[in-house]
């Protein structure tokens, strides 16, 4: 089975308010981010990590989807923790994520979900960050004019 590794990364500034998503598929050589508008942090954790996985799937093709092992790898220890099944999922607003994250799973041989320190996140920190900074840029130039 081949294991493809990726970083997911989301964030908010204010909680809720302006958020983005950042991900980094560190074995297929991809990053990305998203600009998400209005979440919450954990909200865009799990936009994260389900992005991830479809750009994987849609890099990778449906077969070889199939013979992998996605090994997920975030900061978020809530995320990480209720999609390894340790937390329950107590907020409403999260638990449609973590369906929409745990259908994706379908689609893979094997998707694991490990916690890492967040300075083992940088690219896709980074990532989120720029795309949050993009939407701010766009927004200020829109009010120029």
């Amino acid at each position: 089975m081949e294991r493809i590794i990726m970083y997911s990364d989301g964030g908010s500034r204010g909680n809720p308010g302006p958020a983005a998503l950042g991900v980094f598929i560190e074995t297929l050589d991809k990053r990305f981010g998203e600009f998400l508008g209005v979440k919450t942090n954990n909200e865009a954790e799990y936009a994260a990590i389900a992005a991830g996985l479809r750009k994987i799937k849609a890099t990778i093709g449906k077969e070889k989807a199939k013979r992998s092992h996605i090994e997920c790898r975030m900061d978020s220890e809530l995320a990480c923790r209720q999609l390894n099944h340790v937390y329950k999922i107590e907020n409403a607003k999260l638990q449609p994520l973590f369906f929409e994250v745990w259908n994706l799973m379908l689609d893979f041989g094997q998707v694991s979900f490990s916690h890492i320190p967040r300075e083992q996140n940088a690219v896709a920190d980074a990532e989120a960050n720029k795309a949050m900074d993009e939407a701010k840029s766009r927004a200020a130039q829109k009010n120029l004019f």
